[in-house]
């Protein structure tokens, strides 16, 4: 298991362990890092294999290691902070291509090998809120402050399309198999066709969510300000299942580390899950416990900042699927 978080006070947090996440008493004890990120507060964090990569106020890309628990690279490109951050893995190596969305409206793409900068393409007009990244890696989904949907293609680095929202969408997301996409519009999250954009329904949370996260059997995990972890099936458009109170303040991060569905399972869909607070507290959480009154969590860390953001890898080592030789390499999602 491998958890990263971002805070405010500028700091990059990591933990890694080789045992499941129910053998360990606390995530106290599996602490590999925490070091200072730059000279502002971070905002977006993602994971690969050994290292990971954040974006933030400070204008740049950093690279800090999980083992040496050092920063490997530094890269200063966009004129604002980052918005949204996606490593990109290539076939057969360890190296990433890196997506990372701004608030001056553009998406940049680099070859994580080295790292440098390949190209910028503008996409919006205003900051973008949020990028999902297609599974086979050739394109991208943008939402941004100016209302707008956008898409991107990584393989020409070029805007393919972009279509006015009547609401703004703070985050995009697409579905494991790529054939829908969700956008989240304040408490609202609506199911997209990725072939034409046609919106099949809406959901509607309690509050405003703020996270979001796929899992296995077509259910979106979400947290946001009720404080609560919900499952929703994305085929249906009902609530799965949610645990509420997961948190003394707004859920702000969530990760699935571990997909479940087997016929013994109370819960199908994804067993471990991981979230982030505001309150500076991470915890995990065993899903299949999610119909029982008062679940109580797996493990739980009280890092004593406040957090922005949760990435982190799965207890499984991940698949690397190849799906072409275009360039530039972005040619599988990584998204942990």
């Amino acid at each position: 298991m491998k958890l990263c978080t971002s805070t405010i006070e500028k700091l990059i947090k990591g933990w890694a362990g080789d045992t499941a996440c129910h053998e360990v008493e606390t995530l106290a004890h599996l602490q590999k890092f925490s070091v200072p990120s730059g000279k502002g507060s971070i905002k977006s964090t993602e994971k690969e294999k050994k290292n990971r990569g954040t974006g933030g106020r400070n204008t740049s890309i950093l690279r800090p290691c999980l083992d040496s628990s050092s920063e490997i690279q530094s890269l200063n490109h966009h004129l604002f902070s980052e918005s949204s951050l996606w490593f990109l893995r290539r076939q057969g190596s360890l190296f990433s291509n890196v997506i990372s969305a701004s608030d001056d409206g553009t998406v940049a793409i680099y070859d994580a090998d080295p790292f440098v900068h390949l190209k910028s393409v503008r996409v919006h007009k205003k900051g973008i809120n949020d990028l999902g990244v297609h599974p086979s890696g050739r394109l991208a989904l943008t939402v941004g402050r100016d209302s707008c949907l956008a898409m991107v293609n990584l393989v020409r680095g070029r805007r393919s399309f972009c279509c006015r929202l009547d609401k703004e969408a703070e985050i995009v997301r697409f579905s494991v198999d790529g054939e829908r996409f969700f956008m989240v519009k304040e408490e609202k999250v609506s199911v997209h066709e990725s072939e034409d954009a046609r919106l099949v329904f809406e959901m509607e949370n309690h509050k405003r969510v703020l996270c979001a996260a796929n899992a296995s059997n077509a259910l979106l995990i979400t947290g946001g300000e009720d404080r609560s972890i919900t499952a929703w099936d994305t085929t249906s458009g009902k609530v799965a299942y949610r645990l509420e109170d997961a948190h003394s303040n707004r859920v702000k991060g969530i990760v699935v580390l571990s997909n479940g569905g087997d016929d013994n399972d109370d819960v199908s869909g994804p067993s471990l899950v991981a979230s982030a607070s505001s309150d500076g507290v991470i915890r995990v959480w065993d899903m299949r416990m999610a119909r029982k009154e008062k679940p109580n969590a797996l493990v739980e860390a009280n890092t004593k900042a406040r957090l922005t953001c949760l990435a982190g890898s799965s207890l499984k080592t991940l698949k690397r699927l190849r799906v072409g030789d275009d360039k530039p390499n972005a040619e599988q999602d990584g998204k942990s």
